[in-house]
């Protein structure tokens, strides 16, 4: 529930952002939380931080005229919503996808503010992308699409200023069109003003599985913490993209078994553990669905269309989409005997799912913190584009498991000192808030 103070604050989000419900949910989660701290904190109120925090510095929307390989023109829109940088310069990435619309990156970039707070790196949030769908397009096409939308976001852009990455749709490649076109309007081989780039020209080591491997890391506290271990547990993982792989590797590694994961075509089912060496086979060399993972694996069965909640678990890792996992979801894994949830991917859990989770105990690691990996590497590559320095597998990946303790220990911690101990969607949204809160009071009325 909204503290009776925040209930206003509220009420104004709705009436100035209509037809945003993702962008609505995001902030309901963040203030039901608030409460206790304007209590303490009545300086936050009295200067409308939280009014402020709400509303997005910029929003950019822009035209983006490309052609097909066929002569055809067509026209998307695209969008930069660059949120708050009382802790750095803009950071969030850029989603290619038919479903994307203004309140879809306005979610996603009042939730990178936050989740960029907990990294305790000099970093703001943002987030942006476009309607545009890569599937089935040429190469040609696509990059086309990505030198049209380049001539107009670079002007937003600078490693000072906003610096976005990949997200949905958007990964090594279409980051090398970006940049390439960046570099040319600009004449400046500005290496940190996208992250995400290929190690080959400025890319950082980590960057492609640090979101899945935070997660994993995250989860390991987590169950450490709360007297239990990763060590045999059955997990299920949902999705099959670069998160899902890389947590299901990074899980496999700390000791868990991960028995499933899923496409938009289905779920797969492997008793004895899903072979992350096929999987990245079947899914990131040869790009293909899941049906040829469960035909080149013995034991392994593909559901059309099937959930993968339905899998008896004790881990669930959502790294799929957001609302994804439902509350009828959530009652399946709880009677299934789920002890943990961790959020790879953004807010894929419906406040339904997550009030069951919470009425049953269930550990539950909210996405702003659990799936913070991709962008503290993404912090990390900057860092090293700005001294004109590589680093190895090992120390990024080790810097990596460092932030993640540090996220776990924030929020665990924090959420002792309200009251709350183990409720870590508390934990973490009042130590995001407090750390940019405390920042823009810090700047005056700005």
């Amino acid at each position: 529930m909204i503290d009776e103070k925040l209930e206003e604050v509220y009420a104004d989000v709705l009436r100035r952002n209509p037809g945003e419900p993702e962008f609505h949910q995001a902030v309901r989660e963040v203030l039901e939380s608030l409460g206790v701290v304007v209590s303490k904190h009545p300086e936050f109120a009295r200067q409308k931080i939280i009014q402020r925090i709400c509303e997005p510095e910029r929003q950019i929307i822009f035209r983006v005229p490309w052609q097909a390989d066929d002569g055809e023109v067509h026209i998307n829109r695209g969008f930069r919503v660059e949120f708050n940088s009382a802790l750095g310069p803009y950071k969030g990435g850029l989603r290619f996808h038919p479903s994307v619309y203004l309140g879809t990156v306005k979610f996603l970039g009042f939730e990178q503010t936050f989740k960029n707070a907990l990294t305790n790196l000099p970093i703001g949030g943002g987030k942006g992308g476009s309607d545009f769908d890569p599937k089935g397009r040429s190469d040609d096409e696509v990059m086309r699409f990505c030198q049209s939308l380049m001539t107009e976001l670079y002007r937003h852009l600078g490693e000072y200023t906003d610096v976005p990455a990949g997200d949905i749709g958007v990964g090594t490649r279409e980051i090398g069109w970006l940049f390439g076109q960046y570099k040319r309007i600009t004449n400046r081989y500005e290496s940190g003003v996208l992250t995400g780039k290929g190690t080959d020209w400025g890319g950082a080591l980590v960057r492609k599985e640090a979101t899945g491997y935070g997660a994993a890391f995250f989860l390991e506290e987590m169950l450490t913490a709360n007297g239990t271990a990763l060590d045999d547990r059955t997990c299920v993982v949902s999705g099959s993209g670069n998160v899902a792989i890389y947590a299901i590797e990074k899980i496999t590694q700390l000791g868990g078994r991960v028995v499933a994961c899923s496409d938009s075509d289905g779920v797969v089912f492997d008793p004895a553990g899903i072979d992350i060496g096929l999987l990245k086979q079947v899914k990131e060399v040869e790009r293909q669905r899941l049906t040829e993972y469960a035909e080149a694996r013995p034991g392994a069965t593909h559901q059309a269309g099937g959930s993968i909640w339905d899998v008896p678990c004790q881990v669930a890792v959502p790294c799929a989409t957001q609302n994804e996992l439902s509350g009828r979801d959530a009652r399946m894994l709880v009677s299934n005997g789920c002890i943990a949830v961790a959020e790879g991917a953004n807010m894929p859990c419906t406040p339904e799912a997550l009030r069951v989770f919470t009425s049953a105990g269930v550990l539950f690691a909210p996405g702003k913190a659990a799936n913070a990996g991709g962008v503290a590497t993404s912090a990390l590559e900057m860092q090293q584009n700005a001294s004109r320095d590589r680093w190895t597998f090992e120390h990024t990946e080790t810097r990596l498991a460092q932030i993640m303790k540090g996220i776990h220990a924030a929020c665990f911690e924090t959420a002792e000192e309200y009251g709350a101990q183990g409720d870590y969607v508390k934990g973490a949204n009042i130590a995001a808030f407090q750390r940019v809160a405390q920042a823009m009071v810090a700047f005056g009325l700005v």
